[in-house]
């Protein structure tokens, strides 16, 4: 397979699971992005190449291409309808090939000939490649989140990699008989754009966010989508659950026997959490609506409060004495 190999740019073997594929791209690009390189010029072209490359075999019908045809896996269907690779064209119709276009006058007689002249022009002959409407690809872009942004919603400024239509072949990738100059053929050049994105409140580790229009420019069609590939950052007090909140509380013996009131942490502030007498060590008691936002809803999961009973120390002989009198009052 000639030209880019995209499992060695992505670091995998062949067979690497679609699971694999989508854990390589996703470490790769948080160790290359633009955000995390500033002014790096390789690792800018690091992450067009990993980018690149996770477009193509993220994609089932394009890696089976890719598989097949290595980097000129763009013109497998023409390939397929000229009866593959190293057999002569029998009764081909050039003209669907290239969208309609009446000029064409090939030289060579097998497939590797026409597949030179379809890809580098042929002084045997010339063609009119009528370039057809594509829609913009779609882009994933990985996005970590702290639980109180993830909590209230909060925006990004990011920079992208993205494609633009070459302005000089206008996304055709040919001039005439030739390959562009500046696109080398592909009918696009790489760019950097900066985009505001805003997360909503309630997204979680796994959270696709769509950003309509945002992905690759289309070449006579419309744009792709961007989609954020949402991480939440573990937080020191709170454990998240779904959309409910757990979170440890210290009460002292003496309230957890005789009842009174503790203070709660919340995203929102403190709260005071009525203890009841005789309160277990251990017990779970609900807030409602304390928890994280319903992703698109209005209402909220709880906070689930569970209380640990601390046991006094450096007992002073008087307390010792009480809790004495009380072993005696309760094993009698």
């Amino acid at each position: 397979m000639a030209g880019k190999d995209y499992y060695s740019i992505l670091g995998l073997n062949r067979n690497a699971s679609e699971r694999e594929i989508k854990q390589a791209f996703r470490r790769l690009a948080r160790k290359h992005h633009p955000d995390v390189n500033p002014g790096d010029k390789t690792a800018e072209e690091r992450f067009k190449q990993i980018s690149e490359a996770y477009e193509v075999l993220s994609d089932k019908e394009k890696r089976m291409k890719y598989d097949q045809f290595g980097d000129k896996w763009q013109y497998a269907d023409q390939f397929a309808g000229a009866g593959g690779r190293g057999v002569p064209f029998q009764n081909f119709d050039f003209g669907d090939l290239f969208g309609g276009a009446k000029t064409y006058r090939f030289g060579g007689e097998g497939f590797d000939s026409l597949l030179d002249e379809l890809l580098r022009g042929s002084r045997a002959g010339t063609y009119t490649r009528r370039p057809q409407p594509r829609r913009g690809r779609d882009i994933e872009h990985p996005l970590e989140v702290t639980l109180e942004e993830a909590f209230s919603g909060t925006s990004r400024l990011l920079s992208l990699q993205d494609e633009e239509a070459c302005a000089t072949c206008h996304g055709s990738g040919r001039i005439q008989n030739a390959l562009c100059s500046v696109c080398q053929g592909r009918g696009s050049v790489s760019r950097m754009k900066r985009l505001e994105v805003k997360i909503p409140a309630g997204v979680k580790t796994g959270s696709r966010v769509r950003i309509a229009g945002k992905g690759g420019e289309g070449y006579g069609g419309a744009k792709g989508d961007l989609y954020l590939a949402i991480t939440v950052k573990p937080h020191p007090l709170f454990e998240r659950r779904g959309d409910d909140l757990y979170v440890n509380v210290d009460v002292p013996l003496t309230t957890a026997v005789l009842g009174g009131e503790v203070k709660v942490a919340t995203l929102k502030g403190k709260l005071e959490l009525k203890i009841p007498p005789e309160t277990q060590n251990g017990r779970i008691f609900r807030l409602a609506g304390q928890g994280m936002p319903h992703l698109g809803k209005s209402s909220r999961g709880g906070l689930k409060v569970r209380i640990n009973v601390l046991l006094p120390t450096n007992l002073s002989p008087e307390e010792k004495e009480l809790f004495q009198k009380l072993n005696q009052i309760r094993t009698s």
